[in-house]
C-alpha cells in the first residue's frame, strides 16, 4: 500500500469545486485536484427521486492527511450531506508519490 491516496468529492458545480480545491491545495491537505467534467447524478433526496448536474473532483494527498482533507471539505462545502470518499492508491511511480507527499508537508 503507498502512502497517498486520493479523495473524491463532487460539488453543486465548478466555481464551487474550484473554490475548494484551491483552497485545499493553498492550505496544504491536497498537492493536486483534478476537476471533471460535468456528472448528471440521480438519487433519492426526502423521499423523491432527483437529478442534478455536479461537479465531480479527485484530490491527491498523503495517506495521513485525509481525514483533516475531508474534514475541511466537509465544512466548506454547501450540501448538507457532501460526498466525500477516501479512495486507496495501492502503487503508484516512486517518483509521483514522493512529489504528493512533499506538496501535503
Amino acid at each position: 500500500m503507498s502512502g497517498i491516496v486520493t479523495v473524491y468529492a463532487t460539488f453543486a458545480g465548478r466555481a464551487e469545486a474550484e473554490r475548494i480545491g484551491r483552497q485545499m491545495v493553498e492550505e496544504r491537505l491536497a498537492a493536486c485536484v483534478n476537476i471533471l467534467g460535468d456528472a448528471h447524478s440521480i438519487y433519492r433526496w426526502q423521499g423523491q427521486i432527483e437529478t442534478a448536474t455536479e461537479t465531480a473532483a479527485l484530490f491527491k494527498t498523503a495517506a495521513d492527511r485525509a481525514e483533516p482533507l475531508t474534514a475541511r471539505i466537509i465544512t466548506l462545502h454547501s450540501y448538507d450531506y457532501p460526498a466525500v470518499t477516501v479512495w486507496p492508491i495501492s502503487t503508484s511511480t516512486p517518483s509521483y508519490e514522493a512529489w504528493v507527499l512533499e506538496q501535503c508537508r
